[in-house]
């Protein structure tokens, strides 16, 4: 049996790294088998070597993310453990990569190695596909890389657009001009903008036309420069809307499209444009498809569960269907 300290600088940050819940310090001891004995500034760790070793460099990490101003979480804890736990992956190199953004949380910090990977292809190529089930954060980081590269000055404008689809319910008729219309659909929009920037930015923003939200229908006719667009809900879109929205783009601009293709809300005669494109356009150079799955997911813990009893469900009826 070895046995180590860990100091931190006080015991404000000590109580940070754990997320103010001893019961994730429970949950390193299970994940190392170790014993941990958590004190005014300082933990004590007792174990294996291995233990000692996977012990420090989780914490070493997750103080790194702290001091960089990153809120850590009790989800942030479990997915640098199961990243240590598997060794396929590299945990450093996952904290190393933060999204900066002009607001007091500072940065935005993928969440699991396929949020990396997202981050690293939006960051690579000029059209990026990002294809998976809800709060796998697809909309979020896309916000977080579209900020960022604004007050950057990388483009001169943020365009942000969705197809306005009722979800399965005939909301009937809507008051107001055609902004205030449209404006319930595009509300998951402004909630993402809305945490990357002060207010009273994103209002000067949106009266200047620096930011744009509004549906895909609007976008007809226009051509994009110098401009970060993010198609949201893209599984919405019609094939004939895909096509439409693509040759939109126009000079320094980058484009990230997401959706979630288990979900989609078309009639049943029509073809969800995110679907029609993965054949035709997942060979071409310089565009990105970046795939999410419910081990991705980064909202409560339920939410996984439950996207995980749909998946087994359908997997089911399609084997009892195809008997």
């Amino acid at each position: 049996m070895e046995n180590e300290t860990i100091q931190f600088d006080n015991p404000s940050e000590l109580r940070e790294i754990y997320a103010h819940d001893e019961k994730n310090l429970i949950l390193i001891e299970k994940a190392f088998d170790v014993k941990l004995t958590a004190r005014s500034n300082f933990v004590k760790v007792s174990g294996t070597l291995e233990g000692l070793k996977n012990t420090k460099k989780l914490f070493i990490n997750l103080t790194n993310s702290a001091r960089e101003g990153e809120v850590i979480r009790s989800e942030d804890i479990k997915f640098a453990l199961s990243v240590i736990v598997s060794k396929d992956q590299n945990l450093k190199e996952i904290f190393a990569t933060k999204i900066e953004v002009p607001s007091r949380r500072k940065y935005v910090r993928p969440k699991t190695y396929v949020q990396k990977q997202y981050i690293d292809s939006v960051l690579k190529d000029d059209l990026v596909f990002c294809i998976g089930p809800a709060g796998t954060g697809k909309t979020y980081l896309a916000m977080a890389m579209a900020v960022s590269a604004l007050s950057k000055n990388e483009v001169s404008r943020i365009i942000l657009t969705r197809p306005a689809v009722e979800a399965g319910e005939n909301l009937g008729f809507l008051p107001g001009d055609v902004y205030e219309k449209v404006s319930p659909y595009l509300r998951p929009l402004y909630d993402a903008l809305y945490d990357m920037m002060e207010i009273d930015r994103i209002q000067k923003c949106l009266e200047r036309g620096i930011i744009e939200v509004a549906p895909l229908a609007f976008m007809r006719g226009r051509t994009l420069n110098d401009s970060f667009v993010i198609l949201d809900e893209a599984q919405n879109s019609t094939r004939e809307q895909m096509k439409m929205f693509l040759t939109r783009l126009g000079f320094d601009s980058k484009a990230v499209i997401t959706g979630d293709i288990t979900q989609v809300d078309l009639s049943t005669d029509k073809m969800s444009g995110l679907i029609h494109v993965q054949d035709i356009l997942k060979s071409i150079e310089g565009i990105s498809f970046v795939y999410f799955s419910d081990e991705d997911v980064v909202r409560h813990e339920l939410v996984q569960k439950v996207i995980k009893a749909y998946l087994n469900s359908e997997s089911k009826n399609k084997a009892e269907n195809s008997k």
